[in-house]
């Protein structure tokens, strides 16, 4: 059976590239996924690559993900400050999660340093720019044995 990870990415990130170079770099999401279905395929994982401004749509995906998935690795982005809704869909889910931030969350400002989804994670990787999530599918893989 196939190894399904989900890489879920919540608002503003279809903006990566364009929404404030300086903080986060110039790749754009679409090269954020290429790059991950490369590591992903080097992993012998296959990839669910999403992205939505909107909290239900993660919410969604976050428990399709628990029928089809064997991790998660998500960019809740602004929600993970807010959303509690989300930390109680990945609660639901029994296999690994990861959660990443192209920016360093702790040396923003002040309502950036708590992050709800950090509670579920299992892991955390912030401040290594787009390079995060390669880092997280390559955690993802020898988490599950892949490495």
């Amino acid at each position: 059976m196939a190894k399904v990870v989900y890489v879920l990415n919540g608002p503003n990130l279809n903006l990566l590239g364009k929404r404030e170079p300086e903080l986060y770099g110039f790749q754009t999401l679409d090269d954020v996924r290429q790059m991950c279905e490369a590591k992903a395929a080097e992993k012998d994982l296959q990839l669910v690559f999403r992205q939505s401004n909107a909290e239900h749509d993660l919410i969604d995906w976050i428990q399709e993900a628990r029928e089809a998935a064997k991790a998660i690795v998500i960019n809740p982005a602004a929600y993970s400050h807010t959303s509690i809704a989300i930390l109680d869909a990945l609660n639901a889910c029994e296999f690994p999660i990861i959660e990443v931030h192209v920016s360093n969350i702790h040396k923003r400002e002040e309502f950036r340093h708590h992050s709800y989804v950090s509670q579920r994670a299992d892991a955390v990787i912030a401040g290594c720019g787009v390079e995060g999530y390669l880092l997280a599918i390559d955690w993802v893989a020898a988490t599950l044995g892949k490495s």
